[in-house]
């Protein structure tokens, strides 16, 4: 880990979508039927993207490596991925038969479903060269499944000497078989409290990573290691939309982490950094005016 007087240079890898969320639902759809919402929004999605953008605003040094869709979905997300201050020179286009990557999110009652369309490769190639010669310090991996599509990133950031953290993002056809030759070479794993009951019911056992951080929404989170649990609430708040608020909040956490701050104060990071979130439409909207309490962890 880094100086809490360093700025953190950190490297996001992973899937980029284009989040077309669909807000204040008066119910989930189901078979046969037809549901009107309220409020509709389009944004630059993905947990890697998220997380970067995040990571940015609370002054890190944030790149993204992930593939750029076609039209016209690049030029849609163009604002988006241009104004969040995210180092993109790593990224690379995906060609135009590959066809859209999109996520639909219908938010009601303060949660959300999600219905999405992979295209192409997860990511770009990345070489431990390329993070040396870049001084990136730290690797965050957007999703389970781009991991489990390139392993090879483990040994990149090994060589590298860089930490890394994974998210979750559920993706219900691994198998415990797919997940268990990683998490033991994961610095930090942050599942949320759903995806983390599922891991264990397919025998993976806590702590799961070195220190693996379950979020558990408006109850907070806690962070389980080999020495026990620490837990940390978050305050009340009424959700506008909760897409991207876990991806939020894991950039709030890391950039604590990655400054050498102790885990409580990692956890209260993220907890407010996920409750910034909540408060706006998409996974991460660039505020036009300065917060007071944006979980900003200063070196």
């Amino acid at each position: 880990m880094t100086s809490a007087r360093v700025k953190p240079n950190i490297l996001s890898v992973g899937r980029l979508y284009c989040d077309l969320i669909f807000t204040d639902l008066p119910r989930m759809p189901s078979l046969g039927t037809e549901v009107f919402a309220e409020g509709f929004s389009a944004h630059a999605g993905g947990g890697a993207f998220i997380t970067a953008a995040h990571l940015a605003d609370l002054e890190c040094r944030s790149a993204l490596a992930a593939m750029l869709p076609p039209a016209p979905f690049k030029e849609l997300m163009r604002p988006e991925l241009e104004g969040a201050s995210v180092d993109l020179s790593l990224c690379r286009s995906l060609p135009p038969e590959a066809g859209p990557q999109v996520t639909v999110a219908m938010v009601h009652s303060g949660d959300r479903a999600f219905l999405t369309r992979r295209a192409g490769p997860a990511l770009p190639e990345i070489s431990s060269d390329m993070l040396v010669d870049t001084g990136v310090q730290h690797l965050h991996i957007g999703e389970l499944a781009s991991l489990v599509e390139r392993p090879d990133l483990l040994e990149v950031a090994q060589k590298a000497q860089v930490t890394v953290s994974l998210d979750c993002s559920w993706d219900e056809s691994l198998t415990a078989a797919d997940i268990a030759p990683f998490l033991g070479r994961i610095d930090v794993f942050l599942p949320n409290e759903s995806e983390h009951k599922r891991l264990s019911h397919l025998g993976l056992l806590s702590p799961m990573a070195r220190v693996t951080v379950v979020k558990r929404g408006a109850r907070g989170a806690s962070a389980l290691t080999s020495d026990g649990t620490i837990d940390a609430p978050t305050l009340p708040l009424e959700a506008v939309d909760t897409t991207g608020a876990g991806d939020a909040f894991n950039a709030g956490f890391l950039n604590a982490w990655l400054r050498m701050r102790p885990l409580a104060d990692c956890l209260a990071a993220g907890n407010l950094r996920g409750g910034l979130a909540v408060n706006q439409r998409g996974g991460f909207t660039h505020p036009t005016e300065p917060l007071p309490d944006r979980g900003r962890t200063h070196g």
